[in-house]
């Protein structure tokens, strides 16, 4: 997928890493090495700056849990018994139900830049653990307007209320931090993108023009 001569900025590399660590502990509960990193993290303290705030809360979160409790503690807030506290969908907070056409306007999107469903992965591919994880690859290997439109289309309009909820379901307590995470996150992705679409010519071919990426399939989970 890599576009030839792209060059990664440490911005966008930062962005695809925080995106990967948000498809991890929203694909399932952190393990314990993962809590330990979490806990070692060095973080620069900054006044008013929400992000530093976000980090700082995570990083006391993953200091103060272990593995077991959050299993059931991720198992309430996603799973339950029949369902979770919270739908980690996308078609379920654009349309309020599941498997609807967001999913497959998602698929198509999927198909065409070259992603795939893992044949064990059971979970549809709207779950927001996958897009976090598409969005990280497109950072790293797409032009800016592939990362823009699959934003745009699958994830911009809907993410805050998912922030949201995550934070006020009753069984998170250390989710509440990757919740607040999550939010300092996207409100400056959201201005990120913003800006890109400023920078981005009004003649650049929109998403359904576009022709295959040249790549491997790449497995999302």
């Amino acid at each position: 997928m890599t576009e030839a001569g792209r060059q990664v900025s440490e911005n966008d590399q930062l962005r695809a890493d925080i995106y990967q660590l948000l498809a991890a502990l929203l694909r399932r509960q952190p393990s314990a090495e993962l809590l330990a990193f979490l806990a070692d993290l060095e973080v620069e303290a900054e006044d008013g700056n929400t992000m530093s705030q976000a980090w700082n809360a995570l990083k006391l979160a993953a200091a103060n849990s272990d593995a077991n409790t959050l299993e059931d503690e991720y198992f309430a807030i996603f799973l339950g018994v029949g369902s979770g506290e919270i739908m980690p969908y996308g078609s379920w907070f654009m349309t309020g139900s599941l498997m609807d056409k967001p999913l497959a306007a998602l698929r198509g999107d999927l198909m065409q830049l070259g992603f795939e469903r893992e044949e064990n992965v059971k979970e549809p591919e709207d779950h927001v653990a996958a897009l976090c994880e598409v969005m990280g690859c497109l950072i790293l290997e797409a032009p800016g307007y592939r990362q823009l439109a699959f934003y745009q289309r699958h994830i911009g309009s809907w993410i805050m209320r998912f922030c949201d909820n995550l934070a006020n379901t009753p069984s998170a307590h250390f989710y509440q931090s990757v919740a607040q995470l999550a939010k300092a996150f996207f409100t400056a992705e959201a201005n990120e993108f913003e800006q890109l679409s400023l920078n981005i010519p009004v003649n650049c071919p929109g998403s359904a023009d576009l022709d295959p990426l040249e790549q491997d399939v790449v497995q999302i989970n």
